[in-house]
């Protein structure tokens, strides 16, 4: 669950589904991409996950994850030692943090155009050994991170179990080239059809996702009975309609991620006052023009740009009257209830 606003009372809410429906294996986390536009860097974002399991009485463990630490292609393509020592930074800084889960997403990097999947994912699992690599020399003694790879970026074409093999295999040989005893990653995320965030339409509205349910158990089963790992991930799964969401314990996933569907909840919430709304608005015209695309209507460049605000507004989303966060966070709440029952 990957909360980018309100986050100590999201995280409230959600302890408070947890401890109603005796939940324990969820995992709190924030991608790279999400440290930057929320303004929520890793100390800040566990301290609250304690405080505010703290504040609930959740007791038990409490899992906290680096999402997508992503490679960004074009900065890689221009200084691949400064984009891949800015992860291992980030990495550092999130371990320190206690981030014990981290996923590494060198998937931006493979290259469709190459004549063979092996060759199509030689930089994507070599990029993704050499990090995993230095994980392993930074972790807490006594302490194994789980680490997850990625075979296909989200929002791409679908994985296939050609290339989940050809990833690991050339994984596991460069990871065995540093250390032949090293543990290596314990899941892979694979695209299923999905997206981050959805597809909006003009009207502002959600297109429907056709997931395809089939990849994942496929691959699943592969990345389990052949490499022992524990299973596949889903990722960009937030906006799925709701019937969805009994199929992945079906199907054998390991790990469903969601973001873009909590941040829906508080947007659209009628208890988000609409003064804000129109002060988020203009922010994002004035600030994030360069993002809209031609043809776009303003329905679909807001919905895809109001992520951006959470950081820059955060001290004034925080503050909203107490009655309005109180309702906006029932609803989220509900959610999350209705997902731990859907996920069983």
């Amino acid at each position: 669950i990957n909360i980018r606003g309100l986050t100590w009372h999201s995280m409230r809410a959600l302890y408070r589904a947890a401890l109603k429906h005796r939940v324990g294996a969820m995992i709190l986390e924030i991608a790279r991409s999400e440290i930057g536009y929320t303004g929520q860097r890793p100390a800040e974002y566990a301290a609250i996950a304690i405080a505010a399991a703290i504040k609930e009485g959740f007791a038990g463990p409490i899992f906290i994850q680096g999402d997508h630490f992503q490679v960004n292609a074009k900065k890689w393509a221009q200084d691949p030692d400064r984009e891949i020592n800015a992860i291992k930074n980030l990495a550092r800084e999130a371990i320190n943090a206690g981030f014990y889960n981290i996923d590494i997403d060198t998937s931006t990097l493979v290259d469709l155009s190459q004549p063979t999947v092996e060759t199509q994912q030689r930089n994507n699992y070599e990029l993704c050994a050499e990090l995993s690599t230095y994980i392993r020399l930074i972790e807490p003694r006594g302490l194994t991170i789980s680490l997850g790879g990625e075979i296909g970026e989200v929002g791409g074409k679908n994985s296939t179990e050609e290339e989940l093999r050809a990833f690991t295999d050339g994984y596991l040989a460069a990871l065995g080239a540093s250390d032949p005893h090293m543990d290596g990653i314990s899941k892979i995320s694979v695209q299923t059809g999905t997206s981050h965030g959805g597809v909006v339409l003009p009207d502002g509205t959600l297109a429907r996702v056709n997931i395809d349910f089939d990849v994942l158990s496929r691959l699943s089963k592969v990345a389990r009975e052949e490499y022992g790992m524990a299973g596949a991930v889903q990722h960009g799964a937030s906006t799925l309609p709701d019937e969805a969401f009994d199929m992945f314990p079906r199907v054998g996933t390991l790990e469903v991620h969601l973001a873009t569907g909590f941040q829906n909840i508080i947007y659209d919430s009628p208890h988000f006052p609409r003064q804000m709304m129109n002060k988020i608005q203009k922010y994002l015209l004035d600030t994030h023009a360069d993002e809209r695309k031609s043809g776009e209507t303003d329905e679909q460049f807001f919905y895809k740009t109001r992520k951006r605000a959470f950081g820059p507004f955060k001290k004034e989303i925080w503050s909203l009257p107490p009655e309005n966060l109180a309702q906006i966070m029932q609803i989220l709440e509900e959610r999350f209830s209705l997902l731990f029952q859907k996920l069983n």
